[in-house]
């Protein structure tokens, strides 16, 4: 039997289009999908499926012993807004999910790493415009700072033991497959949701607050990209930033009033404004587009046509 892909997460926003991605590509026979909860009825059927807690290692390790894996995708996280209410269980999913696959790749026992980090690894004070890859890093927030932790434990892993970990910083990601999964940067899904379902939205940033954002099947080719490079040409082993397109509120409202004329958009500030303040308001990610050929082909007029037309049926 040939070695084996393992997702870990793979019923949150990013890991069910990575595995439906990874399974189109590879076979559903190539790729065991995991997660604490199960995925939907299709999904189920479509290919392996575990259970699996992220925080328990030996059930990790026997995942990978059965299945003969060599490669893993560790999604499973807590997102912003969730890990402010319960700070302890999200650095415990965070930081030991995180230990436990580097731990395990050092012993060999699986050759290829991806793990996810966040525009949240940045905070008030790093640059807001065109945010470089090396720049001021004090996040403010729960997530923030599990990830800016897990950067420099990724790269500690890579140096120390030669561990083939590959990182990128997600910005603000936009589906229609999957449900917001408690993220500062989730209004931008579920403005399209409201406006087919009530033709309104009450927004919870105010308006102005411009944040980068990345429709889902960019990010998904950049993820199987930098895991396709070359190991001699992924220079930077922390996370690399990625970008797509950056906007506020209202532009997105602007965009859906173009399908939607009688569209309407309303705030209502809650707590994620102050997450959002402290993160950048444009990324720069020539270093990704550089040492591994990455691009994003989505901007937001395109974003705004897929949603709609994809969950239009849902709401008729």
């Amino acid at each position: 039997m040939k070695s084996r892909i393992l997702i870990i997460g793979a019923c949150g926003q990013i890991g069910t289009e990575l595995t439906m991605a990874l399974r189109a590509r590879f076979g559903a026979d190539k790729v065991v999908a995991s997660d604490i909860r199960e995925g939907d009825a299709q999904f189920m059927r479509e290919g392996h499926f575990e259970l699996l807690d992220a925080t328990d290692f030996e059930a990790v390790e026997d995942i990978i012993f059965r299945y003969k894996v060599d490669t893993v995708y560790l999604m499973a996280a807590m997102l912003s807004a969730i890990a402010e209410r319960f700070p302890s269980k999200a650095w415990d999913l965070n930081m030991n999910s995180l230990f436990h696959i580097l731990n395990i790749a050092k012993d060999g026992k699986v050759k290829k790493v991806f793990w996810p980090s966040s525009i949240a690894v940045f905070g008030g004070t790093t640059p807001s415009q065109n945010t470089p890859q090396t720049t001021v890093m004090e996040p403010s927030t729960v997530y923030g700072i599990s990830k800016q932790t897990g950067e420099r434990w990724c790269e500690y892993y890579y140096k120390k033991f030669g561990v083939d970990v590959r990182s990128i910083r997600y910005p603000g990601l936009i589906s229609y497959t999957t449900e917001p999964g408690g993220g500062t940067t989730d209004y931008a899904v579920d403005i399209y949701h409201r406006a087919l379902k009530h033709g309104q939205y009450r927004c919870f940033l105010k308006e102005g607050t411009v944040l980068p954002m990345m429709y889902m099947e960019d990010a998904i080719k950049a993820t199987i990209g930098i895991m396709d490079a070359k190991a001699e040409d992924i220079k930077i082993r922390s996370s690399y930033n990625l970008a797509g397109v950056s906007y506020a509120p209202e532009d997105v409202a602007e965009s859906i009033k173009k399908h939607i004329p009688d569209f309407k958009i309303s705030y209502d500030i809650d707590f994620r404004q102050s997450i959002a303040d402290t993160w950048p308001e444009s990324i720069d990610d020539s270093e990704a587009r550089k040492d591994w050929g990455w691009s994003h082909s989505f901007d937001l007029e395109s974003i705004t046509k897929i949603m709609l037309d994809n969950l239009r049926d849902r709401y008729s």
